[in-house]
């Protein structure tokens, strides 16, 4: 691992499980034509697919999901005219022109994140090319752009920064379940509701606090260690608890979530499940029926 990697991963830790992060290195590389960057191949091993800090996102080239994957910016000019106009568009080679610019990762505002593929692959750098078609260049790899981001670090006139808050953190692309459950107030206010709800299902990890200007609307985010479920906490308006977790987790989720439930003296009126589907409320569905069996 290098030391721009060991670095990161110190700062953000990685998943327990990451998922496609492994393959054949070779076979990958020659579908692209190039060999790919050291650090990049420590960070998939170590990260997988997924998401850093809710914005910024890592492909990797394994798997089957067609929202994973590395790919080239490519461009269709079929005439001299159409060239010139490409040219004025596409700053950079488009491929297969040598020196195009090879997409590793994006932004949940739709920017792709870049390799300029000049030189050796160790030292190309991370080229932003935003959703409305401008380009920025860093002349940093992979692991050291992102751990600058995550750090406060970038300047970038593309890229949202990022934001003071809780320790960075990397979310696991993975097959999730979503399930939200609409409460009563109960007689807590709603910061003791929320301790409650974290001890109920320690250890966690924040992920964010939103509060009103007024105080009488906002957020909890956090998950939780090791077993990488997600969670919203709504303050009011509906107060709710909105919970991702791995299909498998289903029959523990609900055990552990419906006991957090009753230390926080509410009552379960509602529980969807998304795609418009309500399941039956708590009291009518057992901790472990509330998800289907597989």
């Amino acid at each position: 691992m290098t030391e721009t990697v060991a670095s990161l991963t110190r700062f953000v830790p990685p998943p327990a499980v990451p998922v496609d992060a492994r393959g054949d290195w070779p076979a990958a590389e020659a579908t692209l034509g190039r060999p790919l960057p050291g650090d990049y191949k420590h960070l998939v091993a170590a990260y997988g697919w997924g998401e850093f800090c809710d914005y910024l996102r890592l492909h990797t080239p394994f798997g089957t999901s067609r929202y994973n994957g590395l790919a080239w910016q490519t461009g269709k000019p079929s005439g001299r005219a159409e060239a010139e106009a490409d040219r004025g568009r596409y700053p950079y080679p488009l491929h297969p022109a040598p020196g195009g610019l090879l997409i590793w990762g994006g932004t949940i505002d739709a920017d792709r994140l870049c390799w300029l593929t000049t030189g050796t692959p160790d030292r190309w750098p991370v080229v932003v090319w935003s959703s409305d078609g401008r380009y920025e260049t860093h002349p940093v790899g992979t692991a050291a752009f992102i751990e600058a981001w995550a750090g406060g670090r970038v300047s970038s006139r593309l890229l949202a920064d990022m934001e003071p808050g809780p320790a960075p953190w990397f979310t696991t692309f993975r097959p999730r379940l979503h399930r939200c459950l609409w409460l009563t107030e109960g007689p807590f206010a709603h910061e003791r509701r929320s301790a409650i709800l974290r001890d109920a299902l320690a250890p966690t990890a924040d992920r964010g606090t939103w509060r009103s200007g007024q105080g009488d609307a906002g957020q909890d985010h956090f998950a939780t260690v090791g077993t990488d479920w997600l969670l919203t906490y709504d303050m009011a308006r509906p107060h709710q608890i909105r919970i991702s977790f791995p299909p498998e987790d289903g029959p523990r989720v609900g055990r552990r979530l419906f006991a957090a439930v009753r230390r926080m003296r509410c009552e379960v009126t509602r529980i969807s499940a998304g795609k418009g589907e309500t399941l039956p409320a708590w009291g009518a569905v057992a901790a472990e029926d509330w998800v289907p069996r597989t």
